[in-house]
């Protein structure tokens, strides 16, 4: 035999277009890329393709990968050179605010090698953790999926399925939840009493996580739930609806309630879909030409059309086309709205109680406003919960307006009952990327590029997922512990 230390190969010694097919591989992000520029020369030399000019290697994987990815796909070319240039040119941070912006609606892929997702409802909080799920808090009517027995976990605890599944995302209301696994099924649990649950069988909770048959041939990639209806996103971007529709939330025409998800035909001509959003008689839906779709109960000028009427129907946002912005994400609150365009601008409107909207004052917006106190950053992430907004920026800085109530807005300084009125920024956080963020009635989580977990606000229903304290003012982290046990009645 040889020696086998003639058998090793330098990367450098690699064919160029191996090379390549390992850079755009879709593994690796614009932070891999400037790591492997820094570390290594070959990264580091210029690319060119033909007229295009690239000043490394590095540069060139990440326009190879922005130009594969499905959000910037549809993006106009005017679009496309926007976003480029507010990235001062640098196809790596284009890179990383997309990966970002995919990553806020699904899982972050942390540095810890954890794929992770965390949802924040009403007193609860459910998280993806490797394709696993856990829930903490108030189990009401069932929503944290551990049976009839737990009304309460102090500590976020695994939830068991009917069989084994891959979670890939969630969705956490009032009093019900929603999964989509890894091969397009939807569980539900929780109060179906509404049916927004999906199950036509029963109006009684559902204590376990419960596959949704009427979808069962249905493939799907996302979930919204309303406070009495969920919305259900499928891979090809269509949208179904069933529950209360009182105000016309399901999208159909009229105002009769489903018992089991129907699809949302007014969806169907002018999309794909590939966002969704469920306010608590409201919803929204973002097609992939960037224009944003409202339906629903009008009141406090949530659905953006500049009056307080409903409408039974999916009815385009004209604010935004005629100002030819391509909107990428919304978040719907429970009184106002928050939206996220293709240059990483941020809107609010809505009702403007206790700054929620963040433009420095109290005042009801009719139709979408530019937040301009946040033009110099490129946001990535928006999250709209009761009278307050949080916005994350792509180096990971988190900012938030609205009300303090019980200290979820994560500003220790401040008095619980204080108004933030234009986006400050988390300085309790700013030892930390921030990946992902979610707010509930009272309480706030994020997620960091490392994995960690933390919570602010109310607890007294440990929905921060720890026992430690009841009024959380300063951002507190939380381990997920496999041995965590709920709390069952006697």
């Amino acid at each position: 035999m040889g020696d086998q230390k003639n058998l090793v190969v330098k990367f450098d010694d690699l064919p160029l277009h191996l090379i390549l097919e390992i850079l755009t591989c879709g593994w690796l992000g614009g932070v891999d890329l400037v790591c492997l520029e820094l570390s290594c020369k070959l990264f580091r030399d210029g690319y060119e393709l033909g007229h295009l000019n690239f000043k490394s290697l590095g540069e060139f994987a990440a326009f190879r990968l922005c130009g594969s990815n499905s959000v910037f796909g549809g993006f106009s070319d005017g679009a496309k050179d926007e976003l480029l240039a507010r990235c001062g040119g640098c196809w790596k941070r284009v890179l990383r605010f997309l990966q970002s912006v995919n990553e806020s609606s699904d899982v972050v892929q942390t540095y810890s090698g954890n794929a992770m997702q965390i949802r924040s409802g009403r007193y609860h909080t459910l998280l993806i953790k490797d394709s696993k799920v856990y829930s903490c808090g108030s189990s009401l009517c069932g929503v944290l999926g551990h049976g009839p027995e737990t009304t309460q976990c102090a500590a976020f605890t695994r939830i068991k399925f009917p069989y084994h599944v891959n979670v890939t995302h969630v969705s956490a209301s009032h009093n019900h939840a929603a999964f989509v696994t890894q091969s397009g099924e939807v569980f539900t649990c929780g109060d179906n009493s509404s049916f927004c649950c999906g199950h036509s069988d029963t109006n009684r909770p559902i204590f376990k996580p419960r596959v949704v048959e009427a979808l069962k041939d249905v493939s799907c990639k996302q979930v919204a739930t309303g406070v009495s209806f969920t919305m259900f996103l499928t891979t090809e971007g269509q949208v179904y609806t069933c529950g209360i529709n009182t105000h016309g939330q399901l999208g159909h025409g009229d105002a009769l309630d489903r018992s089991t998800p129907k699809l949302v035909e007014g969806l169907v001509t002018v999309g794909p879909v590939v966002q969704i959003a469920a306010g608590p008689s409201y919803s929204l839906a973002v097609t992939s030409d960037g224009t944003v779709y409202s339906y629903g109960s009008g009141t406090n000028f949530c659905l953006g059309h500049g009056e307080q009427h409903s409408e039974l129907s999916p009815r385009p946002l004209q604010w935004f086309r005629r100002k030819g912005i391509h909107v990428v994400r919304v978040s719907a609150g429970d009184e106002h709205v928050v939206a996220l365009d293709s240059n990483g601008y941020v809107y609010t409107w809505g009702k403007g109680y206790c700054g929620a909207l963040g433009h420095g004052d109290e005042i009801d917006k009719t139709t979408p406003e530019l937040l301009t106190c946040l033009k110099t950053h490129l946001a990535v992430q928006v999250c709209a919960s009761k009278r307050k907004t949080f916005v994350l920026v792509d180096n990971g800085c988190l900012y938030g307006f609205g009300w303090m109530g019980f200290g979820s807005l994560g500003f220790p300084d401040r008095d619980v009952s204080d108004k933030v009125l234009k986006p400050s920024r988390l300085y309790s956080l700013k030892d930390h990327h921030i990946s992902q963020v979610s707010t509930g009635l009272y309480h706030s989580v994020v997620l960091t590029n490392r994995g960690q977990i933390f919570g602010f606000g109310d607890n007294e229903r440990a929905q921060l997922g720890h026992d430690k304290l009841r009024n959380c003012r300063s951002p507190t982290e939380t381990l997920v512990e496999e041995t965590s046990r709920p709390f069952r009645l006697c």
